[in-house]
């Protein structure tokens, strides 16, 4: 079955479910136009924008998250949000201490977005900023993207890597093209091959977390378990960091490797993910109980098969993975979304990690949500 004969049998659950985000983020918008929300109590949106909060890695997603309403509906509301969103953020240029690799996921969906849309010339000098930070957390003896600073658990942390940080680079291929200058893309494509060869495994499962010698190169010294439920096991978010990831490197770059690789890890989640019903454990290979789930895994896992499907040859590939992708997000329509006038978040079950917060509205849910039903209803428009 072709590509488009596949959106044809799901368009009316597409535009219905596009049709009630639009419903309850027009009014969201507005609501939470002055915050910058990572989760909700009692059905409200908190707010991260106030002190060191500001530094939380998931600040750019509720900018995203307007950015994405606004490309498919044109509607102000969603760019008057957005904008503010992005300039709350600006305070966290001033814990430069604090800041880490997850700079991309804050600026790019936001900064980032903003100048490719608009032209904006400050959003521009944001991302680039931006992009100089994470390029300065290359570590050029050991090869490789140092996550997070300081010590955890008494720990240096300066070895570190994550599977999060394929969703990073794409900030630092848009730099190299937007300045004309290769280093930030070469630093990228060293730490995605890094992250090919030291977090993906052979049969298509992750490493959260690899440390490194940060003297000697493509040394591994340790694998820890880091949000998932050991260093054997798959967390599911970090599997789709690295399926959306590795598509965004080839996307970028037209490297093959990086193209087999996002097809690996999708062979993986798809076969763990039918087996629940298409709803997406936290961690693939954890007990039988309890049974935790991560919507948000399955939200951005998605966005990376969709972008699969477009991009591989094969009509059966194709096939493979826009029905998976759809599969996923209809059973999580139908199971985890929250549509009610009650709840300023949609997307529920959304879990932090094994052993902490688990099934909670997360606002990169929302986000990677809208963005897959937005690639569903044909928009060309790629945010990272």
């Amino acid at each position: 079955m072709s590509y488009q004969s596949i959106i044809g049998q799901n368009q009316a659950w597409i535009d219905d479910t596009w049709n009630k985000l639009d419903e309850k983020l027009s009014r969201v918008a507005v609501k939470s136009r002055y915050k910058i929300p990572y989760t909700t109590k009692n059905g409200v949106h908190d707010d991260c924008s106030k002190g060191k909060a500001i530094l939380m890695w998931t600040n750019g997603f509720w900018g995203g998250l307007m950015w994405q309403m606004y490309v498919g509906t044109g509607k102000e509301c969603y760019k008057l949000t957005a904008e503010e969103s992005e300039k709350l953020l600006d305070g966290a240029f001033h814990y430069a201490d604090g800041l880490h690799h997850d700079v991309g996921f804050m600026w790019n969906l936001t900064s980032g977005v903003n100048y490719r849309l608009t032209g904006n010339p400050v959003s521009k000098n944001r991302n680039l900023l931006a992009a100089m930070t994470l390029a300065s957390r290359y570590n050029v003896d050991g090869n490789f993207i140092r996550c997070w600073n300081g010590f955890r658990d008494g720990e240096s942390v300066a070895g570190w890597t994550i599977i999060d940080c394929m969703m990073n680079i794409p900030l630092l291929y848009w730099a190299s093209n937007e300045i004309g200058d290769s280093r930030f893309a070469k630093i990228a494509m060293r730490h995605a091959d890094m992250s090919m060869r030291d977090h993906v495994r052979a049969d298509g499962s992750v490493n959260h977390i690899v440390v490194h010698d940060t003297k000697k190169a493509d040394t591994v010294l340790e694998v820890k378990a880091g949000q998932g439920y050991s260093e054997t096991s798959c967390w599911s978010r970090g599997a789709s960091w690295a399926l959306y990831g590795f598509m965004l490197s080839y996307i970028h770059t037209q490297e093959m490797r990086y193209l087999d690789t996002a097809k690996k890890v999708a062979k993986y989640f798809i076969k763990e993910t039918e087996k629940t019903g298409w709803l997406p454990r936290l961690d693939f290979c954890q007990p039988e109980t309890p049974v935790y789930y991560d919507s948000t895994a399955g939200a951005c896992a998605a966005c990376g098969l969709i972008e699969l499907a477009k991009h591989v040859e094969s009509e059966e590939e194709k096939e493979k993975y826009l029905s998976s992708a759809i599969h996923i997000l209809r059973a999580m329509e139908k199971n985890w979304c929250d549509w009610s006038e009650n709840e300023d978040s949609i997307l529920q079950m959304g879990s932090l990690k094994y052993d902490k917060e688990q099934h909670m509205p997360i606002i990169y849910g929302d986000y990677f949500f809208a963005e897959a039903i937005l690639k569903l209803k044909g928009t060309d428009f790629l945010a990272w």
